[in-house]
């Protein structure tokens, strides 16, 4: 991998259990990426989209695929999730690493920190 900061997409449980909990787990993941000087897309903040502007499970799906396409890994976090293993799956199919453990995926990204950010 270059130098260049890394879009990590987070993968993980919404609707499973708590919903809070889980934005909250995918959130201090996203921000361990920050920390680490790569950009996280976190999924679970459409929570607060889908308050303002309710829509399907499949819709919300097809925008999360579509973000998908554009990042460079994904971070699958634990828990039971169909979605999050939907996404898991086209990441296969697109080719990307995908990584189980937030410290597997920071260990492989190239090392950077905040302040190499543009």
């Amino acid at each position: 991998m270059s130098k260049q900061p890394r879009l990590v997409y987070i993968a993980g449980p919404y609707t499973h259990s708590d919903s809070a909990d889980n934005v909250r787990a995918a959130i201090l993941a996203g921000l361990d990426i920050f920390q680490a000087g790569h950009t996280p897309f976190i999924p679970h903040l459409y929570h607060f989209a889908h308050m303002v502007y309710p829509m399907s499970y499949e819709r919300w799906m097809l925008l999360d695929l579509r973000w998908l396409q554009i990042c460079h890994v994904v971070l699958r976090l634990p828990g039971d999730s169909p979605g999050a293993d939907r996404e898991v799956d086209f990441a296969k199919q697109l080719g990307m690493p995908i990584y189980f453990t937030l410290a597997d995926c920071v260990r492989d990204l190239p090392k950077l920190s905040v302040l190499d950010c543009p």
